[in-house]
């Protein structure tokens, strides 16, 4: 039997996910991380993609998250906190892609340093989720 740890996700909408988890594996700075049983205790960033996460019960399970905080605790939990999360089948593919239409417009204006800024994270996200959308489709 695996070697199971609570896991928590919570977005600004609510908790998406709170039970038993073997595994996460969270889109990073510097690629994918895993999470693992008894890893030591962190706090990490999390980037705007797709995470992915074997529930106590075997079943893999994904969502598209904006970017957030995961941190691992002293008893082995972990928390993830995110601005945003999905799952792939909730996601409208026509309102992403206007999303990402219009974040490509806003590049293409003069703008501040912050509203660059916000463009950037925009298009990211809605590039994020049409990708996790087209391959769970």
């Amino acid at each position: 039997m695996a070697s199971l740890f609570n896991l928590k996700i919570i977005a600004c909408d609510g908790v998406f996910y709170d039970g038993d988890c073997e595994i996460i594996i969270i889109p990073s700075p510097d690629g994918e991380s895993a999470i693992m049983n008894h890893h030591e205790m962190m706090t990490g960033v999390v980037s705007v993609g797709e995470i992915r996460f074997k529930t106590g019960d075997g079943t893999w399970r994904s969502a598209i998250v904006s970017d957030g905080l995961v941190s691992v605790y002293k008893d082995g939990s972990v928390k993830m906190i995110a601005y945003s999360c999905e799952r792939p089948e909730d996601i409208d593919t026509y309102r992403a892609q206007e999303a990402l239409e219009r974040a490509q417009e806003q590049l293409q204006q003069k703008q501040s340093m912050v509203e660059y800024q916000i463009s950037t994270a925009n298009m990211a996200r809605a590039m994020a989720r049409l990708k996790g959308a087209s391959r769970h489709s």
